[in-house]
Parts: structure tokens; C-alpha cells; sequence
């Protein structure tokens, strides 16, 4: 569909120029969610999930996504003592270390929720991205702490534990370009509209809401984000398939043809106002 010339300036809306959406390299296939019961066990845990993994694996699916968190408690007490030095692997990541081989055994492409990562003298949030060969494709560090003071209800803050991470992620996977949130990075908006930009097909978001702010951030903010950039939940903001608070694994079907259908419907891209706003990725405008 070509642009008409317009005073608007589209293209100028975004800094750079947003990238094409790139030929995925299949058109359809199955994911899996795996929603996990976690104990204070983390040998337990580790098999837990590998075990959901390799469940999910033997109904087809080819992407499978683990949530945050998974492999110990989700409190600040808890994060240095679940923490694994993911660069050390071994022994000091015995949960990476499962991710990696389960991903290359099953040959699935694996978006491994997140865990604890020890680096230096920090911890981080970090979501690891293994490929359909088991190797690391990928890893992005919680970007926006979940710091939250609810009178009588919440308080939390990661921040007094955590470090954010200082990089968006997008990584190009067996099953397309994806672009990786952690949870409350969910709630912010310009980083899908920048993942978008990048030409990202999937946004994957492993989150652990609790159940005070949870409500309103789950759901709500998932379809407005695919209806926003035009990509999957699905990307006119329908729900393909949902759960209830308790352990589960669903399956869907994604169908990239639908992305291209939905930009056709509503021609978004073309229709942005560059002459009154601009996302400017300031990651990629700096390489330039």
C-alpha cells in the first residue's frame, strides 16, 4: 500500500525511520505459556519447568514461555539467594544451564521467563532467550523497576534489590523477530512502540503481577499494546487464549498473516503525525 503524499510527514514520526517488518520465517506455529507453582525448592522448581517445557514440546509447540521469576520466591530476600552468575553457567546457573539444554534437546525456541542474574556486584530481573540450538540468542534485564506504595494494600520496591537494565531487547529467533519485556515493563508504552519500529513480530512479556495491580496491568495493557503496534496478542487487541490464577500450560496458534491484514485494515503507519510527535530510539540514532 504506498503513502499518499501528505503534510503529516508519517515517516518522521519515528527516529530512525522505522524498520519494514521483515519476512518471518514461518507463517504459522504453536506457543505455549507455562503459568508455574513455585516453592522455596529451586532443585524442584528447575525440574518443575522442564518438565512443563518438555509437556508443552509434545503438543507443538515451537515457541515456549516461561514466566518471571520461576525458579524461587518472587521477594527482594529472595533474589540474591535464587541469583545465578549466568556468564559463570554450571554449577552457578543450574537454572540457565537447564533452559539451554532442554531448548536444544527439544529444538524449540525458548523465551525463558526470568531469574535472579548475579553480575558483578549487581542483581538483575533477566529474561534469557535460548534458540532452537540451545544457544543464548538473547538477554534483556528488567528495564523498569516495579517500585509500588499502596497504603493498606502493597508496598514493594525492586529497586531496593535490583538494578535496571539499560538495553531494549529484540532478538531474531527461528520463530521471528521478538521483542522482550519483563512485567512492568509492560506498563510503558514507548517500549513496544519502539519494538514495533524494529520490526519486532512477537512481544513477549513473562510477568508475576500480584493481584492488587495485577488486574488492571495484565490484560488491559496486553491487548492495548497489540492493538497500539499492530503485533500479538492479537493485533487488533483480541485475547487468543487466557488462564485463571492457578498452574496451567495453554497452547495457541499464531498467524503472522494476520499482522499484515490488520496494517492493511488500519494503515497506522501511514497515518501518524510526524509534524506534531516523534519516538526517537535513542539506542539506534546513536549508532548511526
Amino acid at each position: 500500500m504506498a503513502a499518499a503524499p501528505s503534510s503529516f510527514r508519517p515517516e518522521e514520526a519515528r527516529s530512525p525511520p522505522a524498520l519494514e517488518l521483515p519476512t518471518p520465517p514461518l507463517s504459522k506455529f504453536k506457543v505455549a505459556l507455562c503459568q508455574l507453582s513455585v516453592t522455596a525448592d529451586k532443585a524442584r522448581n528447575i525440574s518443575h519447568a522442564r518438565a512443563a517445557i518438555e509437556a508443552a514440546a509434545a503438543k507443538g509447540a515451537k515457541l515456549v514461555l516461561l514466566p518471571e521469576i520461576w525458579n524461587g520466591p518472587y521477594s527482594n530476600d529472595s533474589f540474591p539467594e535464587y541469583a545465578e552468575d549466568i556468564e559463570a553457567g554450571g554449577d552457578a546457573a543450574p537454572s540457565f544451564s537447564m533452559m539451554s539444554e532442554v531448548a536444544r534437546s527439544l529444538q524449540i525456541t525458548l523465551v525463558g521467563g526470568s531469574i535472579a542474574e548475579r553480575s558483578n556486584n549487581n542483581l538483575y530481573n533477566t529474561c534469557c532467550i535460548f534458540g532452537s540450538d540451545g544457544k543464548l540468542k538473547g538477554k534483556h534485564r528488567k528495564i523498569h523497576l516495579f517500585d509500588i506504595d499502596i497504603p493498606g494494600k502493597i508496598t514493594f520496591k525492586e529497586s531496593k534489590t535490583l538494578t535496571a537494565g539499560q538495553n531494549p531487547t529484540v532478538v531474531d529467533t527461528d520463530v521471528g523477530r521478538i521483542g522482550i519485556g519483563i512485567c512492568y515493563d509492560i506498563r510503558f508504552q514507548e517500549l513496544a512502540m519502539l519494538y514495533a519500529a524494529r520490526g519486532a513480530h512477537l512481544l513477549c512479556y513473562p510477568g508475576a503481577f500480584n493481584m492488587t495491580t495485577g488486574p488492571l496491568h495484565w490484560e488491559l495493557l496486553q491487548r492495548a499494546r497489540a492493538a497500539d503496534n499492530q503485533v500479538l496478542v492479537g493485533p487488533f487487541g483480541e485475547v487468543i487464549a487466557t488462564t485463571e490464577h492457578e498452574e496451567t500450560t495453554i497452547i495457541a496458534e499464531i498467524d503472522y498473516s494476520l499482522i499484515e491484514q490488520r496494517r492493511q485494515f488500519l494503515p497506522l503507519q501511514y497515518q501518524r503525525r510526524g509534524d506534531l510527535y516523534q519516538l526517537v530510539d535513542v539506542q539506534r540514532l546513536g549508532s548511526q
